[in-house]
């Protein structure tokens, strides 16, 4: 089928023909896997920090907190589709520079305006919005330059990899961003977001590994054109429409955690941000273990039972939030960090395994606009999830609203269940399965 056969450059030999070595030794991978850690670990003290500044310094209510938290899918929204055909176009590396040090000037302003005194709500949501501008260019060159760089076949591996500097750059930042939000306040702590954006841009900056060249102007259609081919195959693939469909219900269970999760934490729960850092911190740590033996666990149990049991478990976690206590910090902080260690290891495996079909099963260069048509479809879930459980709230209260998160997300398990991926066992079927 269209989009399923590996990119070829004249130039350079396919990817699945190079020589194996180990993904260590591949200096563009080690480049990109440290670029990532570092920003990642910015980029999740920002995380915490930016509700608390809605929250305390600017004195937010609900729907404010839930705003704040909207910009990044309202911008995915708008320019989602658009990036992904541009990504396609362009070789992907500048393009990754270019947004780190753009989020990086733009985080920048959030402490220098809070220490002017000028910050106000608007301000803050016209920041967030323009770096998750950045941020989705940023996402649609990042997941389709993985493969120009790692053999296909060390897909899952090196997506492991990544994932697992992700945890640990999560239970790093987690576990200090609560401490660096009250020793510095919260505009301040994200000053270090904006350092790691420059610091990944100069390590992206020194590869030297060339790119498969892009289209030229003549092979390019209308952009709106190639935008309906990204579409297209994410519909008629039913793989991709499966954990695309499971995705979106993901994304809702987090959208109903995003309004949520922090104001239930502090408000309800008593819980301040040191303690709410540690909760994140251990959700991280777990979350390195199910980095660590994913690809492992798709050689021994499938491919498919390890996405199918993933989604399962991720969305069973979800029923510890609301049962959680209130009255009582020190088991409400027991049912919440159980939480962490339950949904976030499965949601990783869930990510690990669905990027690296994508990676495998697209053509490089409509991997961009596959992306981003999934993405748009996720953030779309997302977004719809957050702005109605801000409003629920104010209906019926923080924790009967957080049920809604485990019930979304074991309905999501329908979609891959009765999907091809069932009965995947290897990347290699994965086109045949197609």
């Amino acid at each position: 089928m269209a989009g399923t056969e590996p990119f070829s450059d004249p130039h350079l030999p396919p990817p699945d023909t190079l020589p194996t070595r180990s993904l260590w030794r591949n200096g563009a991978f080690q480049r990109v896997w440290a670029a990532a850690t570092i920003s990642i670990f910015g980029s999740l003290i920002t995380r915490i920090a930016l509700p608390f500044v809605a929250i305390i310094t600017l004195n937010a209510d609900a729907v404010g907190v839930a705003l704040v938290r909207s910009m990044d899918l309202v911008a995915g929204l708008a320019v989602g589709l658009v990036a992904g055909a541009w990504i396609d176009r362009l070789r992907r590396r500048p393009v990754l520079i270019g947004a780190d040090l753009g989020r990086a000037v733009l985080l920048a302003l959030i402490p220098i305006a809070a220490v002017g005194g000028w910050l106000s709500l608007p301000l803050l949501l016209g920041i967030t919005l323009l770096t998750a501008v950045l941020t989705t260019f940023f996402d649609a060159a990042d997941t389709a330059f993985l493969p120009t760089i790692v053999p296909r076949h060390d897909l899952v591996r090196a997506n492991g990899a990544l994932a697992a500097s992700s945890s640990v750059s999560e239970f790093a930042a987690f576990g200090s961003a609560g401490f660096l939000v009250q020793i510095l306040t919260a505009p301040i702590a994200i000053l270090v977001d904006a350092a790691t954006f420059i610091v990944s841009a100069v390590l992206l900056g020194t590869i030297r590994r060339r790119e498969p060249p892009p289209p030229s102007r003549a092979e390019r259609e209308p952009v709106l054109r190639e935008i309906a081919i990204g579409l297209r195959l994410l519909v008629h693939n039913p793989i991709l429409r499966a954990t695309t469909l499971t995705s979106m219900a993901g994304a809702a269970m987090w959208g109903v955690g995003g309004a949520l999760w922090y104001l239930f934490a502090i408000q309800e729960l008593g819980l301040d941000a040191a303690a709410i850092g540690i909760i994140a911190a251990v959700g991280g740590l777990s979350s390195l273990l199910a980095a660590l033996i994913t690809e492992r666990s798709t050689r021994r149990f499938g491919l498919g039972r390890v996405v199918i049991a993933a989604a399962l478990i991720a969305g069973l976690g979800e029923i510890f939030v609301p049962i959680a206590p209130a009255g009582a910090p020190l088991l409400a902080m027991a049912f919440l960090i159980g939480q962490q260690l339950i949904t976030d290891p499965a949601a990783t495996a869930y990510d690990i395994a669905d990027r690296s079909i994508r990676q495998s099963i697209v053509d490089d260069r409509q991997l961009g606009r596959v992306n981003a048509s999934i993405q748009v479809a996720v953030l779309l879930a997302q977004l719809l999830a957050t702005l109605v459980a801000g409003f629920l709230a104010l209906q019926i209260g923080l924790r009967n609203t957080l049920w809604l998160q485990p019930l979304v997300g074991i309905a999501g398990v329908v979609f891959v269940f009765f999907s091809p991926i069932r009965r995947v066992r290897r990347m290699e079927e994965l086109v045949q399965a197609s």
